[in-house]
């Protein structure tokens, strides 16, 4: 025959089964003492919180999430920074035309960027207007096929308006500037970007010796 379990507010004997004395809604509530490993882990939880809630607050052995965040940016723009100087060590207004913009790949590297980032404002067919309907409406940036280089026509120095944005002295254009894309493409997409261009307008840059 099973005994019942005792009732009481807790138990008082080393494997004593206890049923507490209040009750609710015909739910009774055992009385058990945890195991001891779980009452370890859990202590040992609540110290190790402490002490890393001092070392972490009161300390200076760890960073917090911004200073972590900021040297993550820092080391990336160092890297950035790094590859710009690497590719323009390499790069002219020669090769860009007569070895990148001679290169089906590069050319169609830089018109699959060009068409994710910049038709939005230039138009897909660089004349920074886009057909709706059977009118034209002009988009925020400059053409790029009517022959009118309004910071330079040389291809570093278009190179240098992509990575760097409109210039500080830009009033932009239908009240827009453009963002310096060098903080969102590598200096190697630029580039491609601009051997692009040069094949959309060859005649622009007919004048540029060949290396």
């Amino acid at each position: 025959m099973n005994q019942q379990p005792k009732r009481g507010d807790f138990a008082k004997e080393q494997g004593e089964i206890v049923l507490r004395e209040h009750e609710y809604d015909g739910i009774q509530e055992y009385d058990q003492k945890l195991p001891n490993w779980w009452l370890f882990t859990f202590y040992g939880a609540i110290v190790w919180f402490v002490v890393l809630w001092v070392l972490y607050y009161q300390t200076n052995l760890f960073k917090d999430a911004h200073e972590l965040v900021t040297e993550q940016l820092v080391a990336v723009q160092k890297a950035k920074s790094a590859e710009l100087e690497k590719t323009l060590a390499t790069l002219n207004d020669s090769k860009l035309v007569h070895e990148w913009a001679a290169n089906p790949q590069v050319v169609a590297a830089g018109e699959a960027t060009f068409l994710t980032n910049c038709t939005p404002c230039h138009g897909a067919d660089l004349s920074a207007t886009i057909t709706v309907g059977n009118v034209k409406a002009p988009l925020p940036g400059l053409p790029l096929n009517d022959h009118q280089w309004k910071f330079g026509g040389k291809p570093l120095r278009i190179f240098q308006l992509i990575n760097e944005g409109s210039p500080p002295e830009s009033t932009g254009n239908n009240g827009a500037k453009m963002q310096a894309w060098g903080q969102s493409l590598s200096p190697k997409q630029i580039a491609e970007v601009v051997a692009y261009i040069i094949t959309k307008v060859p005649e622009d840059f007919k004048d540029i010796p060949d290396p």
